[in-house]
């Protein structure tokens, strides 16, 4: 009988909790990370941002920070917050604030537009094309929201994104090389409208530091992904002249699903390399 009161009270206490709202405060990974709603008027839609403040934040009044910008935030900011924190700690990345940008679904019924937003126009699919709308949303709403409230450096401004958010990051890239000073696309999906990336990219502003592109493709991504990729990287890394600076790379063993923790590490390393 003790062993089953036990077990009853053990099974409250548990459907107590779920049913209360989950404090991050004690998951040290996302600790210090703050909550806001944003809605859109350029998109006429909410979006959650997820603002992580590295170690010291508070301590530092006078210091700004590179700020990394992570596209399908809902399923990505805390993976990469978290790997961010050990990179940090092991000293391969510097101190810098994360901005997670996240639907709150994963379904367009719930909300999910990435189909539209990341994405170039598409002859098969005419709900794509609305990149350069939520291109606006950064640069006029949320980046400047960014960079009132919180210390980040505006000619240090970094974006991440897989898989069709890493075709966002290429159409930036290519429309408005200077919006960012960092890119790092893992596994861009160019499936349905390759073409459109292989057009000559918008001229960099004359006065800009050169920005920086670093592209992966995971040796075991779908052939319908890494083929497109592959060519996009064939006809860049011929190229004498860019607005950006371009490195390229295979991730061995990866798959399309894989590779957002090893494509981050590699790129924030390497657009780093040059200031240590």
């Amino acid at each position: 009988m003790r062993v089953s009161v036990i077990l009853v009270a053990t099974l409250f206490m548990a459907a107590s909790a779920s049913a209360t709202e989950l404090d991050t405060r004690f998951l040290q990974g996302l600790g210090g990370s703050h909550y806001l709603q944003v809605e859109s008027e350029t998109l006429g839609r909410d979006f959650h941002i997820y603002v992580m403040l590295p170690d010291g934040y508070e301590d530092n009044a006078d210091q700004t920070y590179p700020t990394i910008y992570v596209l399908d935030g809902g399923n990505l900011f805390p993976l990469l917050v978290t790997y961010y924190g050990y990179l940090n700690f092991g000293q391969e990345v510097p101190d810098a604030i994360i901005v997670g940008i996240s639907y709150g679904s994963d379904t367009y019924t719930g909300g999910n537009y990435r189909s539209t937003d990341y994405t170039a126009p598409s002859e098969e699919r005419d709900y794509w094309g609305g990149a350069g709308n939520y291109q606006t949303f950064l640069s006029d709403e949320l980046m400047p929201l960014i960079e009132e409230n919180f210390r980040s450096q505006p000619d240090r401004r970094i974006i991440f994104g897989q898989s069709l958010a890493g075709q966002f990051v290429l159409y930036t890239a290519l429309t408005e090389p200077n919006l960012f000073w960092g890119h790092i696309a893992s596994n861009p999906a160019l499936h349905r409208n390759l073409d459109f990336f292989l057009q000559e990219p918008a001229a960099a502003a004359p006065s800009a530091e050169q920005s920086r592109l670093f592209v992966a493709s995971a040796s075991h991504d779908d052939e319908q992904f890494r083929v497109p990729a592959l060519k996009w990287i064939e006809h860049w890394s011929g190229e004498d002249e860019t607005p950006w600076q371009l490195k390229t790379v295979t991730l061995e063993g990866h798959n399309h699903m894989s590779a957002p923790p090893a494509s981050f590490r590699q790129g924030m390393r390497w657009l780093f390399s040059s200031e240590k």
